[in-house]
């Protein structure tokens, strides 16, 4: 006679909730998808512009980027914009460059504002 394993007095086991997590495509780093931007191009007449999609609902095919100056110059530089978006040419960075730095600036008046609450 075997004796087996009950499961009627051990607790329910639960689980993590998965957290979507995506690789930035400036410096390749894996982190949550609620800490990148999501960027998309979108035709602009001839050119294509990359513009950034923070809610993360306009159509087509995405890319993910952390928003900083470093990740989009990294971005810039290695071309990742061209090859995750799987486009050819050209593409227009300037919406996405000035909502980085806008965003930039916000995130250093925030911790401005945080080391003066902090330090009170």
């Amino acid at each position: 006679m075997q004796v087996g394993c009950s499961r009627r007095n051990t607790p329910p086991r639960r689980r993590a909730k998965a957290v979507p997590v995506r690789t930035c495509v400036g410096c390749r780093q894996r982190a949550t998808k609620s800490d990148l931007l999501r960027v998309v191009a979108i035709a602009d007449g001839q050119t294509m512009m990359v513009r950034p999609d923070p809610y993360g609902t306009a159509p087509g095919r995405g890319a993910h980027l952390h928003p900083t100056i470093e990740c989009l110059d990294l971005a810039e530089r290695r071309r990742a914009f061209l090859r995750a978006l799987r486009l050819p040419g050209p593409l227009d960075l300037t919406a996405l460059r000035h909502y980085v730095e806008q965003a930039g600036d916000d995130n250093t008046t925030t911790t401005t504002k945080q080391k003066r609450s902090t330090s009170s």
